[in-house]
């Protein structure tokens, strides 16, 4: 089967996002362009011949800030079962290509950084605060995480559980499973937050978060992970992900019937 893949997509955009605020156990509501731009992201990424193949995912987590759970509402996929909260907004029906048997978790470990004391502020105004306090060098949440908040040890502790459980639960059955009607799941999509989701990346390939990242993920951006050589041993970040063309896709190219 094609190596499993976990998907990450940050939240809609923010006024606080706009503006650079650290936004973490705030819940700050989407705004109206933050809704308009997931559903293209929906409409593009998401589909049987889309990058994210609904069918093809087996479980979903999703944060317990109400803009990673308006996010997921956005992307339209046609679950089998009700959502675990109560939906947040309207949305257009879920298409047909969409169909979705997945389980949709509520998970503490996708939550964004706790910034304890610098919670609304931003990167600048954080570094002018610790120089008035006397405090010397230039603050980086990397390695210094946030008074009164969660440190790079405590986010490299709950992302390697979550890690841990996608391979164990997820990930290597799917990698182990011979050919058949249950092989062609295996992925996992994960709707959170930008800093918690450039920690995951980071700890995926198991580089230390005091490194600093090296790359970036917008407001409604999508990412991907993945593993080198199909080897669950082999964890690999995905920098370009092509779209799904099934049998009945290439059948219908070549002009060859369909079952």
């Amino acid at each position: 089967m094609p190596t499993p893949r976990l998907f990450i997509i940050r939240h809609g955009e923010t006024e606080w996002s706009l503006n650079g605020r650290h936004t973490g156990t705030s819940d700050i509501p989407l705004t109206a362009n933050g809704e308009k731009r997931i559903r293209a992201t929906g409409r593009a990424m998401v589909g049987n011949d889309r990058l994210i193949v609904p069918k093809k995912l087996s479980h979903i987590y999703v944060s317990p800030r109400k803009r990673a759970q308006r996010t997921f509402e956005l992307l339209h996929l046609g679950l089998s079962e009700p959502l675990p909260w109560q939906q947040h907004g309207a949305v257009d029906e879920a298409e047909s290509s969409r169909a979705c048997d997945a389980r949709v978790q509520v998970c503490e470990d996708v939550r964004e950084w706790d910034y304890g004391e610098y919670e609304g502020i931003t990167s600048k105004d954080i570094r002018a605060q610790r120089a008035a306090q006397g405090i010397e060098g230039r603050w980086d949440i990397w390695k210094d995480g946030c008074p009164g908040g969660e440190s790079p040890a405590d986010i490299t502790a709950r992302l390697d559980r979550l890690i841990a459980e996608i391979r164990d639960k997820f990930h290597g059955p799917a990698l182990e499973a011979e050919a058949g009607a249950n092989a062609t799941q295996g992925d996992v999509l994960i709707v959170a937050h930008g800093h918690i989701l450039r920690a995951l990346a980071m700890r995926w390939v198991g580089a230390a978060l005091q490194d600093g990242p090296t790359f970036l993920l917008e407001a409604g951006g999508v990412g991907t992970l993945s593993y080198e050589h199909n080897s669950i041993d082999e964890p690999a970040i995905l920098l370009g992900g092509a779209f799904t063309v099934g049998e009945d896709e290439l059948a219908k190219s070549s002009g060859a019937p369909t079952q």
